[in-house]
């Protein structure tokens, strides 16, 4: 549905584009914000504004309603600004893969695209200048949902060039949604990587005043020069202001809500630090030192692997093929990793076909264990393994890894069985 008629001509009438700044008065009641293109789900005669605090508005205009434009749209030719390299500063590479913090509003089709150039990434951090000498990439344009195997592999590929060619650190900002899959595939692929790796995400765009981009982006940053740590993390907001920052291991870590800001937590193990809004930093646990040496990416990755979740009622039938054609399958079982008798049968006869079979738990807290019950039991016996505590994600994550660098079913059940990047435990403190 487009604009009705008398509303088409009065926009052409007055100027207004898509982007402009308007007034509209309709009904008493006045709202400002840029126009935002026209769709399908609007009627004719209501005008789509977004507002100054990133907030979309539907405004209805009738016969008496007034509409100004305020300003007109300028297209932004702005280039990222050069930060000058000082002497003694560490040398940290953004390497931008897209998503909401890499997002802004298209006011074309008035959806959120992944957009914004690394450069202007950079240019969003101004205090960059004075922490360390940042250079900045863009590797991928595209949400996370969209991100694969090969992207992931691209990703390791990338890093490990940049530390072997002088970065001290490499921040990565990626959408929020599967960042926790990208964390845990680098850090395998990644292994002992001598330098710190440091994902960043943001939970609103970049054109919004509230947005989270920047103070994400200076705490990851923070962290690179004053953490003196090594490995693989995701840094976002602790709290819903601007006042912590979490640094969470990458195979721990999950997205526990929709679009809070502290939306990311530690499962099962505590976060590695915490940063304040001055950039202090308190560890909560030990953690690698950085190193001199060069770093390595073995990215194989099996592909034929896939996670199940078990629901009641679960038809085995409904599974048979898909499990039989996969070298690998992650089940996220019931409580302490439990299905049902009628999912056992299957498990055995995909265990037999040679596939490996990883129980996980969707309760995410605790441990897996198949002893305590005669369920858990029979699965074992069945061939399924248990990974303690690991949650099934990077378990998925793990087993296609597992999978590609191993010689055989057996070693690469050995593998899963051992911890390789802080994935899992087979302790708790009183803290998870």
């Amino acid at each position: 549905m487009s604009y009705s008629v008398s509303l088409s001509k009065l926009l052409e009438k007055i100027g207004a584009k898509e982007g402009s700044k308007l007034s509209v008065v309709s009904k008493g009641n006045t709202y400002t914000g840029r126009l935002m293109p026209h769709h399908d789900f609007s009627d004719g005669d209501v005008v789509v504004l977004k507002l100054s605090g990133g907030y979309n508005v539907g405004v209805r205009v009738y016969e008496d309603s007034v509409i100004k434009v305020l300003e007109q749209p300028v297209l932004s030719s702005k280039k990222g600004i050069v930060i000058e390299r000082k002497e003694g500063l560490p040398n940290v590479v953004l390497i931008s893969t897209g998503g909401t913090i890499a997002s802004n509003a298209d006011y074309r089709t008035g959806a959120v695209r992944p957009a914004l150039s690394a450069s202007e990434l950079a240019d969003m951090v101004p205090e960059a200048k004075e922490i360390v000498n940042i250079s900045a990439k863009a590797l991928l344009s595209i949400f996370s949902e969209n991100m694969n195997v090969e992207h992931w592999q691209e990703l390791a590929e990338a890093v490990a060039g940049e530390i072997n060619n002088g970065a001290d650190a490499v921040v990565i900002l990626h959408g929020t949604d599967t960042m926790g899959y990208t964390a845990a595939a680098l850090s395998f692929m990644l292994g002992n990587v001598p330098k710190p790796v440091v994902f960043v995400g943001a939970q609103r765009s970049p054109d919004r005043p509230s947005s989270d981009a920047p103070t994400n982006i200076t705490a990851a940053l923070r962290f690179c020069v004053k953490g003196g740590t090594a490995g693989v993390f995701v840094v976002m907001h602790d709290t819903l202001g601007d006042d912590s920052f979490a640094v969470h291991t990458g195979t721990r870590v999950r997205k526990m809500h929709t679009s809070r800001r502290d939306a990311f937590e530690s499962i099962n193990t505590v976060p590695v630090a915490v940063l304040n809004e001055k950039g202090e930093i308190r560890f909560a646990k030990e953690a690698r030192p950085i190193a001199s040496e060069k770093a390595a990416a073995r990215t194989k990755m099996e592909r034929s692997v896939i996670l199940l979740q078990y629901y009641p009622g679960m038809d085995p039938s409904l599974f048979e093929g898909m499990m039989m054609k996969s070298k690998g399958i992650v089940i996220s079982g019931t409580g302490l990793g439990h299905v049902s008798e009628r999912m056992i049968p299957l498990i055995k006869k995909a265990c037999d076909n040679g596939s490996v079979v990883v129980v996980t738990s969707q309760c995410l807290s605790g441990r897996t264990n198949l002893n305590v019950y005669d369920t858990g039991r029979d699965m074992l016996s069945a061939g399924a393994i248990t990974v303690l505590d690991m949650l099934p994600e990077t378990a998925y994550v793990k087993l296609m890894w597992a999978l590609a660098n191993s010689k055989n079913t057996e070693e690469a059940k050995r593998l899963m069985a051992t911890p390789i990047s802080e994935e899992m435990s087979d302790r708790r403190t009183v803290d998870v």
